[in-house]
């Protein structure tokens, strides 16, 4: 049977044509044909049909102000539809291979292959009590697309699928295409580049809308589908909760001076208030199926006591509920659990404290359902519900606090000087005595409610950690309960954050520590310095009696994008990996469990690529089973804006966090050969040094600035965060972010490889080419983690384009460019030349698919690189040509579906 009525061919045709028929109404023929032109042009070249891209520039270098609009909203539109057909060509790969058992990295052909080797019921309820996985939303800015344009692309996504899925007359298909028309026609007149910057509440909506829009709905059916396969194996096992959704947005002060207390108090309600809303209109729609009659099914136990605790405490609303329910006590019930549900956030008494006392109501129905021989009620009814409220509770994602731990000192040292304390003045050890005494001791050293004169930075900590404790009694502590340190250095930076709880009463030891306290060590010192650093912490007498108040469970967050900018690409990558075995290997000896938080950008360069192979690639001795990691940007939409790929996504990760748990429960320490490590400690040093040398010579932050557009990315509307830390033009205070996304827009992504092929060449030279290459070779065959680092080096090299690169090197300075230019380009062609040797393969991607899309999206990408390099190398710009330009980065971010 065939499952799908239409081809991502069909889709890109028609929706190709389809802008060009809007196009033309809305603007000209002329304009059209102009578009068409280039397009042609750029076609020609990349089929080797023309030898030169002249055609195409010369046409660039005649369009008129308004004409170079038309041009970059054309093909800016033309990449936004042919995503759209790109995601459902995902969709249908992802059935069409369900359908025929060939669906790879699938929970159900792992739960085959463990029931296959012998692993037995309590086993697997084992390793499964052990996985939780936390993705964890950010506001960082590397979302290019504006709101409004976004729900229109989904509006069209859904037509799409509409399409595809459904068996329609000629008439029924006229009338969704008519819609598909009008979409596409009200998308090319809406402007795509925002006018205002984002503010937080605006990041925070936007990860809401997944969390309430896809996510929420798909994990019902997710865990549905995970507790059936489980049970085509193994009979009677639980599924426990595996998932929890967490964010950052409205909460992540660091750097971002916008996230007030009252941001992320608004950010509290309106989660709250969503969740709600969405458990009564569930209860609403479960009162129109449990419609059971009382007098056929003896309601006992459970519910008939529960009914009547619910008429002590309610008894008005019970006798409301009786006149219009007689004998039907389900729907009794549930009106009295939508009561308490209106009345969570009211003055009235008797609302529900939190999710756990409603999922204690919907298990007295379940239970009772069952008892009634219902269970086919149950289990497509109620458990859907259970989960939701599990994974969700009444806080929809908890969120976390993270600032720099500048502030974190300075607020501490400005306090405790009021009462005669020199923390400034106090080397590492004396800070640590004197917080571990402060904490200790019952008696808070500072008033936090009134601090006197202090400054704004001192002020505004405070204030957080005073409303953190409002919070936390307002909403619940789960509802916020980790606080993030940016740039942890020292164990008093810790330290430091359970003082400040400690002070205003959210840590009260030995009784209550309600925060987990998470270094982020993202600098080569702080990673290097990680035993260090956790070692002191976990002798402390205060932070050790905070971590076993918090279940021995200690939380760490690896910075994957500083570190790549301050290292370059492999040694970062060597970094990390090395540091979470030394990590893993001390906390176990510590008997602590640790749970990595991977900071995670969507790019390659920051430790992007796909999340399944991340997990299966992470060091053994890593994997307790809990993880954690960031989702962000674009990355989001790519995989949580359709239920069928955000439920596909779900089930990857857990299949990846399964079966690297099991691996490491069978091989704890990972057996990595000294041969591999030695090649490792060869190559890196190297590509530091070619990585630290390019970025510390004088006048590449110069050609930075000239070479990209770095100056249009900065300015640009994309996110609430400043794009640089002190508004200085350095590599080092520049976010990765920005620094990432300029490069990118290049094509130039030298993040991503750069000093890679020097790295090479060094062990080469170490051991000889011959030797060399072969331990190269079976390194990649057996290592997941160095397969994975090399695979993703190889996509961030198949996706740099030289010859587009180069007409951006041409607005630099000449002596700039003769210096920079061909040493970029001689590290790329060698790391490419090395990368295809090691893998033995004849091409940089090894997936055809995402080959068939870069050939089919390369071509309309040159023509906007071409425009926006034309565009920045002009000394003066009207404000038309300004506006054009940012439209060429949006562009330019969609062809290439990343930004930063």
């Amino acid at each position: 049977m065939e499952l799908h009525n239409r081809s991502v061919r069909t889709d890109v045709r028609e929706l190709g044509a389809l802008l060009g028929d809007v196009m033309a109404a809305q603007t000209s023929t002329e304009a059209y044909e102009t578009v068409e032109d280039l397009r042609t042009a750029a076609i020609e070249y990349r089929r080797g049909d023309a030898s030169s891209r002249d055609a195409l520039e010369e046409t660039i270098d005649g369009l008129s102000g308004t004409r170079e609009d038309v041009v970059a909203r054309a093909f800016t539109t033309y990449f936004e539809l042919i995503n759209l057909a790109e995601e459902r060509e995902r969709v249908r790969a992802v059935r069409n291979a369900d359908a025929d058992g060939s669906l790879h990295d699938s929970l159900e052909a792992t739960v085959s292959e463990l029931s296959a080797a012998g692993v037995g019921k309590d086993e697997l309820e084992e390793l499964l009590s052990d996985v939780l996985i936390e993705p964890t939303f950010t506001a960082h800015p590397t979302e290019a697309r504006r709101a409004t344009v976004k729900a229109k692309l989904r509006s069209i996504a859904t037509h799409l699928e509409e399409l595809d899925e459904r068996d329609m007359t000629d008439r029924e298909r006229d009338a969704v295409w008519r819609d598909v028309t009008a979409e596409v026609t009200s998308l090319w007149g809406t402007r795509q580049v925002r006018q205002r910057r984002p503010e937080p509440e605006d990041e925070a909506r936007n990860v809401q809308w997944y969390l309430e829009n896809t996510l929420f709905d798909v994990v019902g059916d997710a865990y549905e589908e995970f507790e059936e396969i489980i049970s085509s194996e193994y009979e009677g096992v639980d599924c426990p909760k595996l998932f929890e959704f967490r964010s950052w947005a409205g909460s992540d002060r660091d750097g971002n001076p916008f996230v007030t207390p009252e941001v992320t108090a608004e950010t509290l309600e309106r989660q709250r208030e969503v969740a709600i809303e969405k458990y009564r209109d569930q209860c609403k729609r479960l009162s129109a199926v449990l419609s059971q009659d009382g007098e056929r099914y003896a309601i006992e136990g459970p519910l008939r006591e529960s009914l009547a605790a619910d008429a002590e405490r309610f008894p008005t609303v019970v006798e409301e509920a009786r006149e219009r329910y007689p004998d039907e006590p389900y729907r009794q019930k549930l009106k009295l659990m939508r009561e308490r549900l209106d009345r969570v956030d009211d003055v009235r008494p008797g609302g529900y404290p939190d999710g756990e006392a409603f999922l204690d109501d919907l298990d007295v129905v379940a239970e009772s359902l069952s008892v009634d021989r219902n269970d086919v009620v149950r289990t497509s009814f109620i458990d859907p519900l259970r989960r939701q409220v599990d994974t969700f509770g009444f806080v929809l994602a908890s969120l976390d606090l993270r600032d720099h731990r500048e502030n974190h000192t300075e607020a501490v040292a400005e306090a405790v000087a009021t009462e005669g304390v020199d923390y400034d003045g106090m080397d590492e050890a004396a800070r640590a005595e004197f917080l571990t005494e402060a904490i200790l001791q019952d008696e808070p050293v500072v008033d936090a409610d009134a601090l006197g004169d202090v400054s704004e930075t001192t002020d505004r900590v405070f204030r957080r950690f005073r409303e953190l404790a409002d919070w936390q009694a307002e909403y619940g502590t789960q509802a916020i309960d980790t606080y993030c340190i940016s740039m942890t250095e020292e164990p008093s930076h810790v330290l430091e954050v359970l003082f400040l709880a400690d002070q205003v009463g959210v840590v009260s030891l030995p009784d209550h520590c309600g925060l987990d306290v998470v270094p982020l060590l993202e600098t080569e010192s702080a990673l290097n310095g990680a035993e260090r650093i956790l070692g002191t912490l976990f002798e402390n007498e205060a932070y050790g009696t905070a971590l076993e108040t918090r279940g021995e469970v200690q939380e760490v967050m690896l910075g994957y994008s500083d570190s790549n900018k301050e290292n370059g690409f492999l040694a970062a990558n060597w970094d990390l990996y090395k540091n979470q075995r030394r990590l893993a290997s001390f906390c176990r000896e510590e008997d602590v469990t640790l749970r990595l938080f991977h900071g995670r950008g969507g790019s390659i360069s920051r430790g992007g690529g796909p999340m399944n192979e991340a997990l299966l690639a992470l060091p053994n001795e890593t994997v307790t089973g809990q993880v954690k990691f960031t989702e962000q940007g674009e990355a989001i939409a790519e995989k949580y804006a359709n239920h069928r790929i955000a439920e596909r996504e779900l089930e990857q990760m857990l299949d990846a966090q399964i079966r690297a748990r099991h691996e490491a429960n069978a091989e704890p320490t990972e057996d990595v050969p000294d041969e591999w490590v030695d090649a490792m400690e060869t190559m890196v040093p190297a590509a530091r040094r070619t990585y630290r040398d390019l970025l510390d010579a004088d006048g590449f932050v110069s050609y930075f600035g000239q070479a990209t557009p770095i100056s249009v990315v900065e300015d640009l509307n994309l996110g609430s965060r400043p794009a640089s830390r002190s508004g200085e033009r350095t590599v080092e205070d520049l976010r990765a972010i920005p620094w990432v996304f300029s490069w990118t827009q290049t094509r130039l992504i030298l993040p991503g490889w750069y000093a890679l092929g020097s790295g090479l060449d060094a062990y080469l030279e170490s051991v000889g080419e011959e030797e060399g290459l072969a331990t190269l070779r079976e390194m990649y065959e057996e290592w997941p983690f160095f397969r994975t680092t090399f695979d993703n080096a190889a996509l961030a090299l198949a996706r740099t384009e030289p010859e587009i690169a180069a007409e951006y090197a041409d607005l630099a300075d000449d002596d700039l460019r003769e210096r920079f230019f061909p040493q970029l380009i001689e590290e790329y062609e060698r790391g490419r030349e090395l990368v295809l040797a090691v893998s033995g393969r004849d091409d940089l991607i090894r997936r055809d698919w995402l080959a068939e899309s870069l050939e089919r999206r390369n071509p309309y990408v040159d023509p906007l690189n071409l425009l926006q390099a034309d565009l920045l190398g002009r000394n003066q710009r009207t404000e038309e040509e300004e506006r054009t330009l940012r439209l060429t980065v949006n562009g330019i971010a969609a062809g290439m579906k990343n930004t930063g």
